[in-house]
């Protein structure tokens, strides 16, 4: 996803980090950053006492972020997805990777009434929160519908034994909201081959943690207030063995004729939330889905949203506003239960 332009949807800290830098663990800790898919990524991995080649790994990082690239950026014409949206309604038969990702992304879509789509592209960028960049104007009833009749992931896809159909050839698969998840997680695949057991994984807020970090205790994840322009803490998360993504809609909006429109975009209905939940945090098995989750928990908003979490049995915790200034927190039981 080489050139995706960042969303600013994905809001954390990594608050264990301090104990990175001190000397004694030079030899113990491996960092690596750099750019992709139009965000920074992160991984830090504690060796446990292992010879670890550093540039072999640094290289495995490499690869296995060019492949997910290769697959799934919307912004490479060459990409696998590209094709699979270039191509009219003839079957086309998906990588392994790719056909996996879509079987996910349509268990979430089914389970989250439609929320999470990522055939929402269209609406995205015509209410100008995609690569093209802000218009900050309402657009029209008719532009929307016409926008709408493009979108609907379980209408115009069908995935069926690795093979897609889209049944209106316009449509498109638009995968920010799933893909950096799903390279988080390649990536921990490509440390863990290493014999690494205690790493953290990041992309753009998307992260996978497993084991402990460099103090010897959980990953501490902290959540970024929910106010526009403020880079402080809200709360305090501990991560390990999951996948953890936060969405927020307070970073990136515009405002016409008083109304603030926000860049989160009900599929359903084809224009911004109106919700007061203004973030949600989702705890899974991997990044992937927890990226997936949290924008349909944050499209969904706190009530029909704690109401799927407690069916699918979901780590989740919403950020809501209260009055004018304040802010709760609700969470669903199993995220209870992981930070108890």
């Amino acid at each position: 996803m080489s050139g995706i332009p960042t969303l600013s949807r994905r809001s954390f800290l990594i608050l264990s980090t301090a104990a990175l830098a001190a000397c004694n663990l030079e030899d113990e800790v491996l960092k690596f950053t750099g750019m992709t898919m139009g965000t920074q990524y992160t991984v830090v991995a504690l060796k446990g006492g292992k010879a670890v080649d550093r540039a072999a790994l640094a290289a495995a990082i490499d690869t296995a972020l060019a492949q997910v690239n290769d697959e799934m950026s919307n912004w490479d014409a060459t990409s696998e997805i590209s094709r699979v949206n270039a191509a009219g309604t003839e079957a086309i038969r998906l990588s392994p990777a790719l056909a996996d990702l879509m079987e996910n992304a349509n268990a979430v879509h089914a389970a989250s009434d439609g929320r999470f789509d990522v055939t929402v592209g269209p609406l995205i960028d015509l209410w100008g929160f995609g690569a093209a960049g802000s218009t900050a104007h309402v657009p029209e009833e008719g532009a929307i519908a016409e926008a709408r009749a493009l979108t609907g992931q379980s209408r115009v896809l069908t995935l069926e034994n690795g093979t897609l159909r889209k049944s209106v050839a316009g449509a498109e698969i638009y995968l920010p909201a799933i893909g950096k998840g799903h390279g988080v997680d390649r990536v921990a695949t490509a440390v863990r081959s290493f014999g690494i057991e205690n790493f953290m994984v990041e992309i753009g807020g998307d992260l996978y943690t497993a084991g402990h970090n460099a103090d010897g205790t959980p990953w501490h994840i902290g959540i970024e207030s929910p106010v526009a322009g403020a880079r402080s803490v809200y709360s305090v998360v501990d991560v390990s063995n999951l996948g953890m993504a936060t969405s927020g809609d307070y970073r990136n909006y515009f405002e016409a004729d008083g109304t603030r429109y926000s860049h989160i975009i009900d599929p359903t209905t084809g224009r911004p939330i109106t919700h007061n939940t203004v973030s949600a945090s989702v705890l899974t098995e991997n990044a992937m889905l927890a990226d997936a989750w949290s924008t349909a928990m944050l499209v969904l908003g706190r009530d029909r949203g704690l109401e799927i979490a407690e069916e699918q049995n979901l780590a989740v915790v919403f950020i809501d506003r209260d009055g004018a200034e304040g802010y709760k927190t609700t969470e669903s039981s199993r995220f209870s239960a992981l930070q108890a």
